[in-house]
């Protein structure tokens, strides 16, 4: 019988690798909650209406990548693409926008798109973003990407290009949109077969293109900064003022555009010099009129999300993995040392150790080498001998050193020995 193997485009993250992505959690959620924003959780499946009404059905996302079905109910749902719109739905549904002031939100979870899988993209993804809801202040966009900035270089990130431009506001657009039409046009038969089809839907789009012949073609298109109202010009170096008050160096991309139509305003990506052809680690922006589209109030918001899938290839290429911080790890043989080692692994947990428990029943001399290779701090021996006289061998592993002690006391000094556990850590 042949083996079920993992969907492509999906993988597992085995315990080899989850350490990198607990510790890029951990570091968001500590980082997230000293700025006031608070974690929200939404349904991995939408309506479908949802992502075509509040990302713009002229989108690759929606017209090419969406995973959508029917249920039972012969409802039209779909796996959620991004974060974006879910969040934006919970905040008009649940009418968080009442209490008035501003929502600062934050998410963590899968995405789904299909898309061909390669280093760092698969059709299932994970994503951190943020949403910072109720404020058109050009300090709500500075204090975004000073977040994004922070998150990346507290995990070692170093080699980082932040990325910015502005896609106006929707007359903007539209201007623009009616030049870039005007200036392509003439050039529509050496674009490539997805520009082309873009040229009347999405034109903005071509800008993004990987194809050399197309990126010949748009070096000399027309630049959105100058179809800009003095709105957004206002709005744009006002943006540029903090982010250089904030120590943020930037660099001015007119190409920069996003691949999502909810986007007005500010357009940002921060890419690492790390990455190769895939760069991009973190991108967002304002979208201030996706709450109206979506059916809520006129609420202005900006945000940005994070693909976990490249940033974990960048730190393991830059950074040693995570270590497992084991304290003890616990070697018995025998029926009562067995006993005794399982009592006594418990209670040091509910002490607040970490402890491995070997449940092989093998030989002394090989759960021996699994211990050294746990990375624990000390390991604990319990024998025949032992059981009968209630003691247990402490070995600590980092010197060698051996000494036996009595059960009791080794739960009587948990202070001494928890000092003992860090000093051999460090």
């Amino acid at each position: 019988m042949s083996t079920i193997q993992a969907t492509r485009g999906t993988r597992d993250i085995l315990p080899e690798e989850i350490g990198y992505w607990q510790w890029v959690e951990a570091t968001a959620r500590e980082i997230l909650a000293k700025a006031a924003y608070r974690e929200i959780r939404t349904p991995i499946f939408e309506e479908t209406a949802l992502f075509e009404r509040g990302i713009g059905e002229a989108t690759d996302v929606v017209g090419k990548e969406m995973y959508t079905f029917l249920d039972k109910g012969e409802r039209s749902l779909t796996l959620r693409p991004e974060g974006t719109a879910g969040a934006v739905r919970a905040f008009i549904e649940h009418k968080l926008y009442a209490a008035g002031g501003i929502q600062r939100l934050w998410y963590i979870g899968p995405m789904f798109r299909y898309e061909r899988p390669q280093a760092g993209r698969q059709r299932q993804f994970h994503q951190i973003g943020v949403e910072l809801l109720g404020t058109a202040d050009a300090r709500a966009d500075a204090e975004v990407i000073a977040l994004a900035t922070d998150l990346l270089q507290t995990l070692g990130l170093k080699n980082l290009n932040l990325d910015i431009n502005s896609v106006g506001e929707r007359e903007d657009r539209l201007k623009y949109r009616q030049a870039l039409i005007d200036y392509l046009t003439p050039y529509k038969q050496d674009l490539d077969p997805d520009s082309q089809e873009r040229l009347t839907r999405n034109p903005l789009r071509i800008l993004d293109s990987k194809d050399k012949r197309t990126q010949e073609i748009t070096k000399n298109a027309p630049s959105i900064l100058d179809y800009l109202g003095e709105n957004s010009r206002q709005h744009f170096q006002r943006v540029q003022q903090l982010l250089r008050n904030l120590g943020i160096a930037y660099r001015i991309n007119p190409r920069l555009v996003r691949g999502l139509d909810y986007y007005t305003h500010t357009a940002f990506e921060i890419q690492s010099d790390d990455l190769g052809a895939q760069a991009t680690v973190c991108g967002g922006g304002r979208y201030d009129g996706l709450v109206a589209e979506l059916g809520g109030p006129e609420t202005p918001a900006v945000g940005w999300a994070i693909g976990l899938e490249r940033l974990i290839l960048l730190l393991q290429k830059l950074n040693a993995p995570p270590k497992y911080n084991l304290d003890f790890y616990v070697v018995s043989k025998g029926s009562e040392a067995e006993a005794q080692a399982l009592v006594l692994a418990q209670q040091l947990r509910r002490a607040g150790f970490s402890v491995e428990l070997d449940l092989s029943g093998s030989a002394f001399s090989k759960q021996f080498k699994r211990g050294d290779r746990s990375g624990a701090a000390a390991c604990l021996v319990l024998g025949d001998e032992e059981a009968a006289n209630k003691t247990v061998q402490l070995k600590w592993l980092n010197t060698g050193k051996q000494s036996a002690i009595a059960q009791t006391d080794l739960l009587e000094k948990i202070e001494e020995i928890r000092r003992q556990i860090n000093a051999a850590k460090s």
